[in-house]
């Protein structure tokens, strides 16, 4: 079962390693990543470089596609030949999935037009411009193609993808062992919850203030 997530200059981080560290406990499977140049990318909180040795373009079918998001997903929409090719990927999946704005990668492959779709909040204007309608709903799901909210929403994805993949026995194992039991300090993990002096916050932590 062979499992693949592109990384690309400033994608960011959880979207690709925590679905990584679920789907890898999923047995028979083989997770790896792909990149636009063999080496080493660097994630938007600029810490972590992973070592990439394969290119997307040496990929030609796969069972899993999943995309993650980042600053650098809106870079790779004016990337064509990437574009072209999780068009291409899309059509030999078993499932074709997003975290955050690597939506609006599928959006601009033309995966979810007149689809509803999630993505990060601050992108739900974005991800309708490729003819999508955005939900506020954690994890969205059409037939083999995924969505899902932003970030952390990614865990919930992959946590799903376990079952659909093994059964739903193995995933509830892998939530054990990855003591995946969230309980946050705070409620405001989503607009329907924050506050407006969160929202304002975190839009100014966006913009870098």
């Amino acid at each position: 079962m062979d499992i693949v997530i592109p990384l690309f200059k400033l994608f960011e981080p959880l979207d690709a390693v925590g679905p990584y560290e679920l789907l890898a406990n999923v047995p028979d499977a083989q997770v790896r990543f792909v990149a636009p140049e063999p080496g080493l990318v660097a994630d938007v909180l600029g810490a972590m470089r992973v070592d990439v040795p394969t290119r997307y373009t040496e990929v030609e079918t796969c069972d899993v596609l999943l995309v993650p998001g980042g600053a650098g997903a809106r870079l790779m929409l004016h990337n064509t030949e990437f574009i072209d090719w999780v068009r291409r990927i899309h059509e030999t999946t078993r499932f074709t999935t997003s975290v955050c704005t690597g939506a609006l990668i599928l959006g601009a492959a033309g995966l979810l037009k007149g689809k509803t779709a999630t993505t990060h909040w601050l992108a739900m204007d974005d991800l309708e411009t490729f003819g999508a309608t955005y939900t506020a709903e954690r994890v969205v799901r059409h037939d083999k193609i995924i969505t899902s909210a932003g970030i952390s929403a990614g865990i919930d994805l992959a946590l799903g993808l376990c079952a659909s993949l093994s059964d739903e026995l193995t995933a509830r194992a892998i939530q054990l062992l990855t003591e995946y039991d969230p309980q946050p300090p705070y409620d405001s993990g989503s607009l329907a919850t924050a506050t407006p002096e969160v929202v304002a916050r975190a839009r100014e932590l966006v913009s870098g203030g």
